[in-house]
């Protein structure tokens, strides 16, 4: 399994038969270097989306038309964009379940916003959400944009994830010592690779805080375009 980050709270996900991009934001991200995109994309299988947001899903559309490949997420605006965008999109809800290449993406709770932005106003994208992707015995908590929520319990008992990518960035999200905390609390993750920071100067730097909050926990600060073995 290999995981790269495109910056922010974008990932490119190697797992099973699938190579899924969660959240492409590349254009116009500041920590992007817009000179490897032909590489963050190649080969890539599915699009997974956790929010309608653009710093989640700037990228989305064109990527899936110029590969011709699925997007998954909220069945709002998945179901949305395949009547208006004509893209391929695969639907699904909280609590669902979707076989991506052989990984197994469900969906879960997250606490956020979600829109689009539109000529007169934010456009209504569905719920946010989270996943937990299952593949290779392993389990990913993906946060997506959140906070800490009571139904991490849960959560994490009945998916039992070994793995987090935890948004950290604080001011839209939680930050490092709340998303250390939710760690604590909640889940019993061996390796946690924080996200959704260090992109602009409002977000947090450093990571040290989560790391210093995990003790026995290994905390990966990710490189751009700097592949992850897991």
């Amino acid at each position: 399994m290999k995981l790269t980050w495109l910056g922010h709270s974008g990932f490119r996900l190697e797992i099973e038969n699938a190579v899924i991009l969660i959240d492409p934001w590349l254009s116009g991200n500041p920590v992007f270097p817009e000179d490897r995109r032909d590489k963050a994309i190649a080969g890539a299988t599915h699009i997974l989306l956790t929010h309608g947001h653009g710093d989640h899903s700037g990228d989305t559309l064109a990527i899936a038309k110029e590969l011709k490949i699925p997007v998954a997420g909220i069945y709002d605006l998945i179901n949305s964009w395949g009547n208006h965008q004509g893209i391929d999109g695969i639907g699904f809800n909280k609590g669902g379940t979707v076989d991506l290449g052989g990984a197994k993406v469900t969906m879960v709770n997250a606490t956020h916003s979600s829109s689009l932005d539109g000529a007169d106003g934010p456009i209504y994208a569905g719920h946010e959400s989270g996943f937990m992707i299952a593949g290779e015995d392993r389990v990913i908590y993906v946060s997506g944009d959140t906070d800490i929520m009571a139904d991490m319990e849960w959560m994490a008992d009945y998916h039992r994830p070994d793995i987090g990518i935890l948004c950290a960035g604080g001011h839209f999200t939680m930050d490092m010592r709340r998303a250390a905390y939710a760690a604590r609390r909640y889940f019993d993750f061996k390796t946690v690779i924080p996200c959704h920071y260090k992109t602009f100067p409002l977000l947090e730097q450093s990571a040290q805080e989560l790391i210093d909050g995990l003790p026995g926990v290994e905390v990966i600060e990710p490189e751009v375009m700097k592949a992850i073995e897991l």
